[in-house]
């Protein structure tokens, strides 16, 4: 028996030993083992390292390229194959039989609904499409050019009001993130409140009065029913369209933790509301290297011009006179698995709004570049957002309305997160370290003695530089 023990305490020690890393900190000597679990190690590990002050050794880490901060169940991306899932489902599967609702179910709740709860889950979040009438009223106190995302970030942020009973910063002594009936009506409102406000901001931007939502209509064809009806009393859009949309909104629904699921959760980690959490992260996503990136895609295809002015184009590219859009991604070395639905999605679009001019040039763009060793060298492939945006516009919505469309979609995953994180027990409120290299320990200087900032110059001349190129 004693033999035995040994033995397996042997084995126990071999395996410990090639699954951990061995670390001797030359300031010291002093050696540390430290155990890898899922390819990544503690930071709390790594922080037994410590200099002659007794200053844990710090992780340098600009953008958290290699930093893991959370444990999630959502999705899963492997970007070396080209794989993204669902809570396990690929995503092509769910692209070709599911639903954009039933998609949002499966993140937020963790498995597909069976029939019953899908009616309950669809009847619930078309119930609260309506909006406040206040919040209408402010909405259309926006100026008739006030960019649509501008004002879905705002409008989302001061529904955070309209609901006291769900505000943290409300309720002292009671925690509402054990409320799972209360997180659950949070959910249902800002699912369908979320496809209101965006419609609600391109009427605004047109001078159209709003559309209210309609009855007996699925959650893609009220979107696009509170967007485009004039005064038809029966208008109802084309099918072929509805779906095409509700397979765009599949695909953008979810990305693991790209800058707007991740502000979703820092700012989670706080406890503020979960409205002004969504605000939050739309913001993060309205920035032109994130959400905006269809619409950079979009413009660039209106620059080239024609398919004979490829060529130079990719010459400027590789020179560094110009930027490929719509190619490469931060975790895909290969082919974006959302880009291929995307592109199969355009044929039955262009069949019912005709075939958009620039689409010739970004099929022929994407052929050369995907031939042309400079790029294959780069894993410089298609993403989802190289063919998107020209289906949006074949489609007939502006260019500015882009990244709202990403952001109505997105809303389910940054729902998921949300309630993901306030079940974790592990997370706590999100405060990265800095490397402060400014100046120290300065003496303070009475005002009539100090000389003029040298930063304070530079930025005044530039600025009169500017003024004086513009007049």
């Amino acid at each position: 028996m004693d033999n035995s023990v040994h033995r397996l305490q042997i084995i126990q020690s071999h395996l410990l030993a090639r699954s951990s890393l061995t670390i001797t900190d030359n300031r010291n000597g002093k050696t540390l083992e430290v155990p890898i679990k899922n390819g990544f190690v503690l930071g709390k590990d790594m922080g037994k390292l410590k200099n002659q002050e007794g200053e844990n050794l710090m992780v340098y880490d600009p953008g958290y390229m290699q930093t893991v901060c959370c444990t999630s169940r959502i999705s899963y991306i492997d970007g070396d194959k080209g794989i993204l899932e669902y809570r396990g489902y690929p995503i092509e599967e769910l692209a070709e039989k599911s639903s954009f609702l039933e998609v949002a179910f499966l993140l937020i709740n963790g498995e597909l609904p069976t029939k019953m709860q899908f009616e309950k889950w669809e009847h619930k979040i078309l119930h609260h499409t309506y909006l406040h009438t206040d919040i209408s009223r402010m909405m259309k106190n926006f100026h008739y050019d006030a960019h649509p995302m501008g004002v879905l970030v705002s409008t989302m942020s001061a529904m955070s009001t309209f609901q006291p009973e769900q505000n943290p910063a409300l309720l002292p002594g009671m925690d509402p993130y054990k409320d799972t009936l209360l997180m659950n009506k949070q959910i249902y409102r800002i699912m369908g409140r979320i496809i209101t406000v965006a419609a609600y901001a391109y009427r605004n931007r047109i001078g159209r009065p709003f559309n209210e939502p309609a009855q007996g209509l699925n959650y893609i064809e009220n979107f696009l029913y509170m967007m485009d009806r004039l005064n038809e009393g029966n208008y109802k859009s084309h099918p072929k369209l509805v779906r095409a949309l509700d397979v765009l909104f599949i695909l953008h629904a979810e990305h693991e933790l790209n800058c707007s699921t991740a502000a979703m959760r820092h700012l989670a980690s706080s406890e503020v509301d979960v409205y002004t959490c969504i605000a939050g992260a739309a913001a993060a996503l309205y920035g032109r290297k994130h959400g905006g990136a269809n619409e950079a895609v979009l413009r660039m295809l209106e620059e080239i011009g024609s398919v004979s002015n490829i060529p130079s184009f990719l010459e400027k590219v590789k020179a560094g006179k110009g930027r490929l859009m719509g190619f490469g991604h931060r975790v895909y070395k290969n082919y974006d698995p959302r880009a291929i639905i995307v592109r199969k999605i355009a044929d039955d679009v262009f069949s019912v709004c005709g075939k958009e001019p620039l689409i010739d040039i970004a099929m022929e763009l994407e052929r050369i570049a995907l031939t042309d060793k400079y790029f294959i060298d780069r894993k410089l492939y298609p993403n989802v957002d190289f063919y998107t945006g020209v289906i949006y516009k074949s489609m007939g919505f502006p260019t500015d309305m882009f990244p709202v469309l990403f952001t109505i979609p997105r809303v389910a995953g940054w729902l998921a997160h949300w309630k993901e994180f306030h079940a974790d027990p592990e997370n706590k409120i999100v405060r990265p370290r800095q490397n402060y290299i400014g100046k120290r320990t300065r003496d303070y200087v009475p005002v009539d003695k100090r000389q003029k900032s040298d930063f304070f110059l530079s930025s005044v001349t530039s600025t009169r530089a500017k003024r004086r190129e513009v007049n």
